[in-house]
């Protein structure tokens, strides 16, 4: 009986994601309809820069041909350095910059922004070598970038995002709004 019960609790256990982590939105990135990014906020203020759910990579049994963290000749997220404890050396970052450039097989190129404000802290190499981990784990093994945002805007950098109740909400009427024949 308690091998059937400690089966039952780790099936209901929420995940470290959802335990330590808010999952925070940004829907239709830049007017581009579906390109919604999550941004997972730590309660040390630590943000992880992940794909929605519902962002065109993940749709379709898509497969990603190239990561490139070359934003132009003169930036390259891979040169990211930051050392101390006010994790000096990081690219500071605003709300709309370029995290780096996702190529499909299907030649469809997809930016990924940073969506907040703060220090870089760094970005996900291993999904240079393996980019199925995106695919397969894009809250996990698969994020993006982390970002530090500054302690006085640690608060306000939630106010242009949204809940995953308010996300939910965009996506629902999104999808209510395509179904319906024009």
């Amino acid at each position: 009986m308690d091998d059937v019960e400690q089966k039952d609790t780790e099936a209901n256990a929420p995940s470290v994601i959802d335990r330590y982590y808010t999952r925070w939105y940004r829907a239709d990135m830049k007017g581009k309809p579906c390109e919604d990014h999550c941004i997972l906020q730590h309660s040390n203020r630590i943000c992880v820069i992940t794909l929605a759910e519902t962002h065109p990579v993940l749709q379709n049994g898509r497969k990603i041909n190239n990561i490139n963290y070359q934003i132009s000749n003169g930036c390259s997220r891979l040169n990211n350095k930051v050392s101390g404890k006010s994790k000096r050396g990081g690219q500071f970052l605003t709300d709309f910059a370029p995290l780096c450039r996702i190529t499909c097989t299907d030649e469809t190129e997809y930016t990924i922004y940073s969506c907040i404000r703060g220090r870089l802290l760094e970005v996900n190499e291993s999904i240079l070598e393996t980019p199925a981990l995106l695919l397969e784990k894009p809250s996990t093994e698969g994020y993006i970038a982390v970002i530090l945002p500054k302690f006085e805007e640690s608060k306000s950098i939630t106010e242009n995002l949204l809940s995953r109740e308010e996300f939910e909400s965009v996506v629902s009427k999104r999808s209510a709004a395509q179904s319906q024949p024009s």
